[in-house]
């Protein structure tokens, strides 16, 4: 188990960053309250450098299994100090680029089940399994039907501090400035929170929409203005029709994240990883993949956990739409056993769907 710890006046930036810091071990059996009480202790009084992330927190990692008395104990001594506590299981974390906020290889995407109306019975108890096996990146769209209400309804219910658990990111599909922000403001209540880690100017397809979102009165004066006013945290793009409309976004705006399309694929057809992928590592932008199982098309050439390794190779994080608890269960195993996928693995998956490429990159223009 991991405790997430963070500490006082950083406590609301820490909470929206989703940082994890400052390890400490405690190797054998469950620690004391005097041990505890100690290794907490001196890390709170720590003096960190302004530019680093050790500033916001520390993170406890109880390699035994922390019964009861002991969590209880943590806990008392971390909120006497002012901390805010986040547990999450363990699990291999990744930077999303410069954004400063750590996700896992497999992250919960919006659409599936949460792509439907009035599906909320089954809907929310799927986000709820996802809360609980550690997501931290969570995807979801105005475009996506109910998948906004439902997250809010998840939040609601999972209690306060869920929502401050994870990344949350959605989008805009309007391209000027009044009716994004008028759509922002529309996200922010179905989701119940005050603000979004990441807003994304969503799926864009052709370089008209581009001179919009970029001039006077375009979308991104929204993001810049929503930013400011601290609704957002961070700006993204995404698209999955053609690589050159988003490298032409990327030139005109500084962009802090990247949601694009990445599987076996990728190279038969207007090709994202070596051309958008490539700029936005350049840019130090997080990078989160989409399309990793083509709808579920990909399934007849290989197996859930291959294509997901396979866009997490190019990828911080890939989200993966969900149609039940079970596959939640099944696809966040992953994160569990994770083991990064080796370059001869790649081609040779990219080798077996190559004759069929075109049934698996459908979504491109």
């Amino acid at each position: 188990m991991i405790i997430v710890v963070i500490l006082g006046e950083n406590a609301g930036e820490a909470r929206r960053m989703g940082l994890i810091v400052n390890r400490v071990r405690f190797e054998h059996k469950p620690p004391g309250e005097a041990e505890i009480r100690r290794e907490v202790e001196a890390r709170m009084g720590s003096s960190y450098g302004l530019d680093s992330v050790e500033q916001y927190g520390l993170e406890l990692e109880v390699n035994t299994m922390m019964d009861g008395k002991t969590e209880s104990c943590v806990l008392e001594i971390l909120r006497e100090r002012g901390g805010v506590v986040v547990k999450s299981p363990r699990g291999g974390m990744r930077p999303l680029g410069r954004t400063g906020a750590y996700v896992r290889p497999v992250s919960l995407g919006g659409e599936g089940i949460l792509r439907t109306t009035g599906r909320a019975k089954e809907a929310v108890p799927m986000i709820l399994e996802a809360l609980s096996l550690g997501v931290r990146y969570c995807d979801t769209a105005p475009a996506y039907q109910q998948s906004q209400d439902y997250y809010g309804e998840a939040f609601r219910a999972a209690g306060p501090a869920a929502r401050d658990s994870v990344f949350l990111a959605s989008k805009t599909h309007e391209r000027t400035r009044d009716r994004a922000l008028r759509l922002l403001d529309d996200s922010l209540r179905r989701l119940g929170t005050d603000r979004l880690d990441l807003w994304q100017m969503h799926d864009l397809r052709d370089l008209d929409e581009i001179d919009v979102l970029c001039g006077k009165g375009g979308a991104l004066e929204a993001a810049a203005e929503a930013k400011r006013d601290g609704r957002v945290r961070f700006i993204g793009l995404t698209g999955h029709h053609d690589p050159d409309v988003l490298l032409e976004a990327m030139r005109r705006f500084p962009f802090d994240n990247l949601l694009v399309s990445i599987n076996p694929a990728d190279a038969r057809y207007r090709p994202f990883v070596p051309t958008v992928v490539a700029e936005a590592r350049r840019q130090r932008m997080g990078v989160v993949g989409m399309k990793v199982l083509a709808a579920g098309r990909l399934l007849r050439e290989a197996p859930a956990t291959d294509l997901i390794r396979y866009g997490a190779a190019h990828a911080d994080t890939v989200i993966v739409g969900c149609s039940s608890v079970a596959e939640v269960r099944a696809n966040f195993a992953v994160n569990e056993s994770f083991v990064p996928m080796q370059d001869d693995e790649r081609r040779a998956l990219e080798q077996k769907v190559e004759a069929r490429a075109e049934a698996y990159d459908y979504f491109k223009g």
